[in-house]
């Protein structure tokens, strides 16, 4: 008889603890990571800022948020409806912090579990070794799970700002409030409610069953090479042994009935019941399974594939059906818009409100002086102090007759203040001649930094009162 030995990494289990450690170093590095002071993801409440693939946003263009978050959910679906429960098991944090605490702290470092491949069993906290090892346990989970929030926080306040508020932890009250809460639960979710939190308080089990197909793959028990462990009432079969899944089922049936496959189940569940809730696809059955046949020299009876390719034997799985097409063309979709409305960001912000008197009129030597009078809110987005002015861009044939009177020269804004700034609009030109009524001028204003014209533009829209012609020959 052919014995078969697995390495880790021709195991799913090897390939998830490769993808953890990267996904691990790639989330505690990624707020560090900053071009031009700006961050790839960042949601300042702090600054009222909006962070975005190194590109910062204030908050009245927090209109891509939900683009994101369409990206986010839709890919979530996506990846269930083409692989099942794959982001439980893969890239959940819950998932990776449980595989910390157990696998490695409990088990690797401290020994109080004697097989990975055993997660049913607890530790046997009756002896005081173990008491002793649990609190250590508990302790080294603490620590860790302080960083893990830290760095969930360093997506809001940016690391370079954390830690100096750690200096000052009374002024910001809030942020230490978070900061451990956010561990407590960690400790308790972790430590105490374990897997029962993907079982009975994450909604997504439950909305997983809503968008499965015969085509999606997960892990599946193949009860046409094993024999039926369970009846259709899912009530479990006499099956304590391969001879009495034989007697019922014929020679063909393979099920050694190990029980190894229900034993490594993080969620408690045999996976030769069929499909459950519970079940987060992270394969660990199927490593389990795979070990024992290989070492009959037979492929394993649980495998990573469909209900349509393994139950119901109609075929291959279809991986590129009308579903997974549609959640493609929808976040091909949706990344386009946001790159295209991310793309229109201004680099500074500009209102522009009139004030209540229209006009003012008064005579100089011979010349007649109409003044418009704005209040101008704007904000400087960039990370530097930057010199800004005004250009007027009056209708064709009234160029040039339309001036600004005030401020005379360009004035500095530094990043991130609202400033308000009064400007004056003046001409001394007859710009027109009508008897009855003020002249209402349609007019372009161009607000830019001096040195960085083409990057820190914005035009806006207003308009220039001109008075009726009475008003004009009666100043005085």
């Amino acid at each position: 008889m052919k014995k078969t030995t697995f390495k880790l990494t021709e195991l799913w289990r090897g390939k998830r603890y490769y993808f953890f450690i990267f996904m691990t170093i790639f989330s505690l590095v990624l707020p560090w990571l900053t071009i031009e002071g700006n961050h790839f993801f960042l949601l300042s409440f702090d600054k009222l800022k909006l962070h975005l693939a190194f590109i910062q946003y204030d908050m009245q263009e927090l209109y891509l948020m939900p683009f994101v978050l369409m990206l986010l959910f839709l890919g979530i679906f996506g990846m269930t409806v083409m692989g099942g429960r794959v982001f439980c098991g893969w890239v959940c944090p819950q998932t990776i912090f449980r595989v910390i605490y157990r696998d490695l702290i409990e088990t690797k470092l401290l020994g109080m579990r004697k097989r990975i491949k055993n997660k049913q069993q607890e530790p046997d906290m009756s002896l005081s070794e173990n008491k002793v090892k649990k609190v250590v346990a508990v302790l080294l989970w603490t620590l860790l799970a302080l960083v893990a929030s830290a760095n969930f926080l360093w997506f809001f306040v940016p690391p370079e700002d954390f830690f100096a508020y750690l200096l000052n932890p009374m002024e910001h009250t809030t942020l230490f409030g978070i900061l451990l809460f956010t561990a407590l639960f960690l400790v308790y979710d972790i430590v105490k409610l374990k897997e029962d939190y993907c079982i009975y308080v994450c909604p997504y089990s439950r909305i997983q069953s809503v968008l499965y197909d015969e085509h999606t793959v997960m892990a599946l028990y193949n009860p046409h090479r094993g024999g039926s462990i369970y009846d259709e009432h899912k009530e479990k079969l006499p099956s304590k042994s391969q001879k009495e899944i034989q007697s019922r089922e014929g020679e063909h049936a393979e099920c050694t009935a190990c029980e190894s496959c229900v034993t490594v189940c993080p969620t408690h569940i045999d996976i030769r019941k069929g499909l459950q809730l519970e079940c987060i696809n992270c394969l660990e059955c199927v490593d389990a399974c795979t070990t024992v046949m290989g070492k009959l020299g037979k492929p394993s009876l649980i495998t990573w594939s469909s209900d349509y390719e393994i139950i119901d034997q109609k075929g291959k799985t279809k991986f590129f059906r009308t579903k997974i097409i549609a959640y493609i063309v929808l976040l091909v979709g949706i990344m386009i818009a946001l790159g295209v409305m991310g793309s229109t960001k201004e680099h500074m912000l500009l209102n522009i409100n009139k004030e209540n008197r229209l006009y003012s009129i008064h005579k100089k030597a011979d010349n007649v002086i109409v003044e418009n009078a704005y209040e101008f809110l704007l904000q400087n987005t960039e990370n530097e102090k930057m010199k800004f002015f005004f250009e007027v861009i009056a209708p064709k044939g009234m160029e040039g007759k339309i001036t600004i009177a005030k401020p005379s020269k360009a004035f500095t804004v530094v990043p991130g203040v609202k400033k308000k700034k009064i400007v004056v609009l003046r001409t001394t030109e007859m710009l027109v001649n009508d008897a009855r009524h003020d002249t209402v001028i349609p007019i372009t204003i161009r607000a830019y930094a001096l040195g960085h014209e083409e990057k820190v533009l914005v035009l806006r829209n207003s308009t220039f009162t001109y008075p009726r012609s009475d008003l004009i020959k009666n100043a005085k």
